[in-house]
């Protein structure tokens, strides 16, 4: 397939139907997710398990460097290239291809690849936030892999974290990266009004622990999901915890947007946004309003969390930054 350039014409935001890859994307999601474990058994502790994350590149997926000792590490996905790339702070580097192959067999690579680079790790091979629940070393079942939606999947990741990242911008408050959770397989962005929140009562097949810790504080986050479950199509979602009285019957933009009881969240058809004349900014009205639902219901000090937007401010010619 052939790259694309552009940020707003149709392949900018291609279409990705559930039911066109619903295979390859059970196979990549335990794929990112034996990278997401190497991860988490690397780096250090940050609040909201966000050391475990990923991070979206110009060609797919990465780790950012992980420590190992007085070396460093990096894994990336190259949905381009179709590989793996490990790549270690003293120039060494393997590769595992991206093809039809079981998770057993990436598995069995990937950890074989960490050892002959001289990073012999263990980490714990069964699944989290799915219902198959089968260890990485027997899982045989999934083992599709579709070049070409693995490519439709990148651009809607370059084209979801650029936007993210400017509805980032303003706020200065406790704000996440915008990066990328291999357990649900989705893109996030996470706004903290700075309050703690009541103990979260959990996720299936996550443990308490893990929930307890994510949501120790008052959020209202946002993101893209591929779709799964009961949602058979990719989409755009907002939702906060504690959700607020009246959450749910908030108005929000864009009319395209509703409110799922069962998944009780704010939900935007990606097919919605693609179609659109200006998917960017219905995105943008989309993320917007849900974040005005969750901190106006939810009294948070929106004063001192936001900034007026970065073209509001005003700008001196030549102005230096206040180092002081």
């Amino acid at each position: 397939m052939s790259e694309r350039t552009g940020s707003t014409g149709p392949d900018a935001w291609p279409s990705l139907p559930l039911s066109k890859w619903r295979d390859t994307y059970a196979t990549l999601h335990m794929w990112t997710q034996i990278v997401g474990k190497i991860r988490l058994a690397l780096a250090p502790m940050i609040n909201h398990w966000w050391q475990t994350t990923l991070y979206v590149t110009p060609r797919g997926l990465t780790t950012s460097p992980m420590p190992y000792g007085t070396r460093a590490v990096q894994i990336d996905f190259d949905f381009l290239g179709h590989k793996l790339l490990i790549e270690t702070s003293d120039g060494d580097s393997r590769t595992v291809p991206l093809a039809p192959r079981s998770v057993a067999e990436f598995y069995e690579d990937t950890m074989a690849a960490l050892r002959s680079l001289g990073i012999p790790i263990t980490i714990w091979t069964t699944p989290v936030e799915v219902e198959d629940r089968t260890p990485f070393e027997q899982d045989r079942h999934h083992a599709a892999y579709d070049p070409e939606y693995a490519e439709q999947l990148r651009r809607i990741l370059v084209q979801t974290d650029r936007v993210l990242k400017q509805f980032r911008s303003p706020f200065i408050g406790k704000v996440s990266p915008v990066h990328f959770f291999w357990g649900a397989f989705d893109m996030a962005v996470t706004r903290f009004s700075g309050r703690t929140a009541p103990v979260h009562p959990g996720a299936p097949n996550l443990a308490g622990f893990v929930a307890v810790e994510a949501y120790s504080h008052e959020v209202s986050s946002c993101g893209f999901w591929p779709g799964g479950g009961p949602i058979d199509r990719p989409v755009f979602y907002a939702y906060a915890y504690p959700e607020p009285e009246g959450f749910g019957e908030y108005p929000v933009q864009p009319k395209e947007a509703f409110y799922s009881k069962e998944m009780r969240e704010f939900l935007l058809p990606y097919d919605a946004v693609r179609t659109a004349t200006s998917p960017e900014q219905m995105v943008l009205a989309f993320l917007q309003s849900t974040y005005d639902a969750a901190a106006n219901l939810g009294t948070w000090d929106r004063a001192a969390l936001e900034r007026a937007p970065t073209g509001s401010l005003p700008k001196k010619v030549g102005a230096q930054p206040d180092r002081h």
